[in-house]
């Protein structure tokens, strides 16, 4: 019986465990969908230097290596915005087709029933002790079971 009660246990803790799992990974998809950065690339020739998300790329061109080059035929930047949604469509279940209605609605019952957990049994005796004995009874009385 108390197996039973710990792999109840373990199964409701797996299946919230498994919820806010789920809830985390579409949170951090809406979230990386709707950011919007740009990366920075500096280029010396044909060579790349140095690359930059959030903040601006180092530049070459003030190398001494590189004085004696042109400088406007050396460097080059590059500069690449890489833009997010800008709004997020709120549907509702009515939205829905009445096929993808029927079928949203089977596979939300078939999975709720799926992890739902045993009964919790009521033990009366559980936190019960026994009194402590001073003699043993049995042995002062000379009974004995055969």
């Amino acid at each position: 019986m108390e197996k039973m009660t710990i792999f109840c246990n373990f199964a409701s803790m797996y299946q919230e465990n498994i919820h806010k799992g789920f809830s985390m990974a579409i949170a951090w998809l809406v979230l990386l969908s709707t950011i919007t950065f740009t990366l920075e690339k500096h280029f010396c020739g044909d060579v790349l230097i140095d690359t930059a998300i959030f903040s601006k790329a180092e530049s070459c061109c003030n190398l001494e290596v590189l004085a004696m080059a042109e400088k406007k035929s050396c460097c080059k930047e590059e500069v690449e915005v890489i833009r997010g949604q800008d709004s997020l469509k709120k549907a509702i279940f009515e939205d829905l087709h009445n096929d993808q209605q029927i079928v949203l609605v089977t596979f939300y019952y078939s999975y709720y029933n799926l992890f739902e957990g045993l009964p919790v049994q009521f033990i009366p005796h559980k936190n019960y002790s026994p009194p402590l004995l001073v003699t043993d009874i049995q042995i002062l009385d000379q009974v004995f079971i055969i």
